[in-house]
């Protein structure tokens, strides 16, 4: 009798969504269950039709987007010609997370619920909603619906009699093999393994630009408490183009001591070579990873040491842990009911894998090679907003990154993975190359050129605005007014020259706000507030565009724009719809006059729903407006 598979299918952002994918994998194969785990448009979906049992576990990003992982397969599977009977054959369910302080909460979840019972698939139970803002993370849901899930699925396929569950304390087979080679072999350079094969595609994940880094300037004052970079790249000959609002991505490396400290840990050889073996047919290797690989080169570019672990990771330690104080604890935070104390040993005090490890020691040394990959997730790419134009700067592409270092309980303090590796980088010591490419952003702009274009960009969210104002500025398109904040004029006022010579041309309005040199505060808004009859004019009477991009934490919530002169609730309900998305309600895409906590992609603020008369006047929820993933420095 053939085993029954369970195919588990995943679109994931920040990985979230696949470690829960992994989960119920492992869970599945404990139940003699066949399991094959895939992200979305991985996945052939035109085979979804001979599929008998599938679980969807989905993230929501943005605006109510699908991660981008799972794009091709949401268009396909809402095409309007599929048959209404297309899955007759599938039972299924739908595993959704996300954050429950932003209106499309699980949007992506209930939209594909929905639509898989349009086409005749049947529902094994009501859809999980996973829910960040809970005080036990998305976990709190999650747990209970697993159980109901499993209830189910072993009515359709119970667990064989001569076999059983296999239990949670013995460790199931790794996904891969590593095999040791007794000599080293002759081993490509990392230029000739990232190198494009046709140098006519553009980078990409799987290929990227080695950009030569040709400044790495700090642009903060000395007596700030951040330390921000302006950092310059070369891309001659990599066939790279990009636009205002576009966004790169920079694959980053752990620093040398990190590495050192983990192949101590484990007793592994950092200069022992290997080649990876998946375990069962049909599953891939990790397509980033060079074929034989160094132990290092595993180590400093793909797993993520510095990360705070998950669930799983202690749940996984805990079977391979042969010291028995250890296993108990372990075992104690991979359960259900560990969940508070976890979160107080790991994720509030933003503990890493490696800090763990350092903590657990008699289990670390006694971990497989082998489930190194099982074990510690592979680094993700850091994204930015590109800070300038083609048109100004030809061949060089910049980025403003503010470096992460922040204090928990822990002695040590927290940095982030990317900013501080790149701030450590410095090309007057020697040539230094960095792993690129780049993806449109989310950002689009008025083509006729007498249209007022209005950015608000306080700190760091002015990166993006800097590329617009280049870019237009070299099309001839002077309309454009910008609000910029920041603690003090000698510190922290990026850009400065350069904006006060466009202002002298007539190509900038420039508006500050310092909150730190006078003894009242004043931010952007306070700004707007004292603008309000000419942005009032741009808007109502000019149809400008209005733009926000800035950090998400750390800054004063700003608050919803005061009724301008001029303004009345009849003015914001005259809507039409906004020219980027025919489902958009706004007037050019600004709707209603809401200045929001300043955060996350750059994007028009827009909304889908219609503002009644003199709704503009109440302040509003903001979460709806904006995407939560900053393409900036400030979360990396």
């Amino acid at each position: 009798m053939p085993t029954p598979r369970l195919l588990v299918l995943f679109g994931s952002q920040t990985g979230t969504a696949q470690d829960v994918s992994e989960r119920l994998g492992r869970e599945a194969r404990r139940r003699r269950l066949g399991c094959l785990v895939q992200a979305l448009d991985s996945y052939p979906v035109v085979n979804l039709i001979n599929e008998p049992l599938v679980i969807f576990v989905c993230a929501t990003t943005g605006q109510g987007d699908p991660p981008d992982n799972m794009k091709n397969f949401w268009r396909f599977i809402f095409r309007k010609n599929l048959p209404s009977t297309s899955l007759c054959q599938m039972d299924f369910a739908v595993l959704g997370l996300g954050d429950s302080s932003y209106a499309k909460f699980n949007f992506v979840a209930k939209k594909l619920h929905r639509r898989l019972l349009q086409l005749g698939g049947s529902a094994l139970l009501p859809m999980c909603l996973g829910d960040d803002q809970h005080e036990l993370g998305p976990d709190a849901a999650i747990d209970p619906w697993l159980h109901d899930l499993w209830k189910k699925v072993l009515d359709l396929h119970p667990v064989p009699l001569d076999l059983g569950i296999i239990p949670t304390g013995i460790p199931l087979p790794s996904k891969f093999t590593l095999q040791f080679l007794e000599e080293a072999p002759v081993t490509h350079s990392e230029e000739q393994h990232v190198a494009r094969t046709d140098p006519q595609d553009s980078p990409s994940e799987l290929h990227p630009f080695l950009a030569p880094m040709v400044s790495n300037q700090r642009v903060t004052g000395p007596l700030h408490f951040q330390d921000v970079r302006l950092i310059e790249f070369d891309i001659t000959g990599s066939g790279l183009s990009f636009t205002a609002g576009d966004v790169v991505l920079i694959q980053p490396k752990n620093i040398a001591p990190h590495v050192q400290q983990f192949c101590q840990l484990l007793g592994l050889d950092p200069d022992q070579c290997f080649t990876l073996q998946p375990r069962e047919p049909g599953v891939p290797c990790p397509v980033q990873l060079p074929q034989p690989c160094s132990v290092r080169r595993l180590v400093s570019q793909y797993l993520d040491i510095t990360s705070v672990p998950r669930r799983s990771f202690f749940e996984l330690l805990a079977c391979l842990s042969p010291h028995k104080l250890e296993r108990e604890k372990l075992l104690e935070f991979s359960s259900a009911q560990g969940q508070e104390e976890l979160c107080e040993y790991c994720s509030r005090p933003r503990r890493t894998v490696l800090e763990v490890l350092c903590d657990f020691p008699h289990t670390a040394g006694a971990i497989p090679p082998d489930y190194l990959l099982d074990l510690v997730p592979l680094i993700r790419p850091r994204a930015f907003s590109i800070a300038s134009s083609l048109l100004a700067h030809p061949s060089r592409l910049q980025i403003l990154v503010a470096v992460v270092q922040y204090q928990t309980r822990l002695k040590e303090p927290r940095r982030g993975l990317c900013s501080s590796w790149l701030a450590s980088l410095d090309p007057e010591q020697g040539p230094v190359r960095v792993p690129l490419w780049v993806r449109p952003g989310s950002l689009t702009f008025p083509e006729t050129p007498d249209t007022p274009v209005i950015m608000v960009g306080p700190g760091t969210g002015v990166a993006p605005f800097r590329a617009t104002v280049q870019e237009r500025v070299a099309q001839g398109q002077t309309r454009n007014f910008l609000f910029f904040g920041c603690r003090q004029r000698d510190q922290d006022f990026y850009w400065e020259p350069e904006w006060k010579e466009l202002e002298k041309r007539g190509c900038l309005t420039l508006v500050t706000a310092f909150s730190r040199e006078q003894e009242q505060k004043v931010y952007v808004q306070h700004r707007l507030r004292e603008l309000g009859p000419l942005v009032w004019e741009l808007l109502d009477h000019q149809g400008a565009y209005f733009y926000l991009a800035g950090r998400r934490a750390g800054s004063p919530a700003l608050t919803p724009l005061p009724t301008l002169p001029g303004c009345s609730g009849h003015c914001v309900s005259r809507l039409k719809r906004g020219p980027e998305k025919p489902s958009c309600w706004g007037a050019h895409c600004l709707l209603p006059p809401y200045v929001i906590p300043g955060g996350g992609w750059p994007v028009l603020l827009h909304s889908r729903t219609p503002v009644h008369p003199g709704s503009h006047t109440q302040p509003g929820p903001p979460l709806p407006y904006y995407h939560p993933t900053p393409p900036h420095s400030t979360q990396l």
